[in-house]
């Protein structure tokens, strides 16, 4: 029997690559503060949706689209802009999720899963978009590994990095580029309304346990690997939806590394 005729296969290994890609850049948004940023990605990125089904275009692709041009807007904007990040990052997340859900609803004749966009459906994961999974995260794993150094300086003080002669302005490009493209991909995994936690949590978790930004990359990456093994267990063995399992999952190891770090801190105050 052919390998990949075991259908719970595809949705193992696109969770797992996903959760692998995401410890590094996860860890990244955690340092520099960045959570409504991808929060933001998840919600425009309906838009992409709303364009693939409208010109017909794999929405996938669509997808991608679509959260690498928001991001490419957002950038400048929060820089020109007179409101607040966060104002102007809630302002632009809940109005191109609602122009999104508006314009499909008045498309004539088109009927999209919302559902499984909004809350993800892991298990409906074909081969294509493992390919396009497996070739997103051989391409941030490339870019993180050979900018890893500069990323870290930027991320610490981004004055400095420049002073070091680093090139700050196409770093922080090339972080929210890589990090659209994760959030467009790990739609399909966990939907649009749980994204930033696949991307928040684990390296939450990991950060208690951490002394190094390598453990806690290298952390992040085995406990978004750990969430998905244990969500995918509960969905079966339960009938619960996959995606919502593993960000559930990741919620119980963030509490367990919580009552280990209180533990570590209370043997060293002993």
């Amino acid at each position: 029997m052919n390998l990949f005729d075991y259908w719970w296969l595809m949705p193992l290994m696109a969770g797992i690559l996903l959760a692998l890609v995401a410890g590094p850049l996860g860890s990244f948004v955690v340092w520099r503060r960045m959570a409504f940023f991808g929060d933001t990605l998840a919600h425009g990125a309906l838009l992409g949706i709303t364009f693939g089904v409208l010109t017909d275009i794999n929405l996938t692709l669509a997808l991608v689209l679509g959260s690498v041009l928001l991001a490419l807007l957002l950038l400048p904007l929060q820089n020109r802009s007179r409101l607040s990040s966060d104002t102007l990052l809630g302002i632009v997340s809940h109005s191109t999720l609602a122009i999104g859900l508006v314009t499909l609803s008045l498309a004539q004749g088109i009927r999209v899963d919302l559902m499984g966009y909004l809350f993800g459906d892991l298990l409906a994961v074909e081969r294509i978009d493992v390919l396009w999974i497996l070739l997103a995260a051989i391409l941030i794993a490339v870019l993180l590994f050979w900018q890893w150094r500069a990323l870290l300086a930027i991320t610490v003080s981004q004055e400095l990095a420049a002073i070091d002669g680093h090139p700050v302005q196409r770093l922080n490009l090339m972080l929210i580029l890589l990090l659209a493209l994760l959030v467009a991909l790990a739609m399909k995994v966990v939907g649009i309304l749980l994204v930033s936690a696949l991307l928040i949590i684990p390296p939450a978790a990991a950060r208690s346990l951490a002394r190094t930004p390598e453990q806690m990359v290298f952390l992040a990456s085995a406990t978004g690997v750990i969430s998905v093994l244990l969500g995918l267990w509960a969905s079966f063995h339960w009938d619960t939806p996959a995606g919502p399992s593993v960000v559930v999952a990741a919620t119980a190891l963030f509490a367990f590394s919580l009552v280990l770090q209180s533990l570590r801190d209370s043997r060293r105050s002993a």
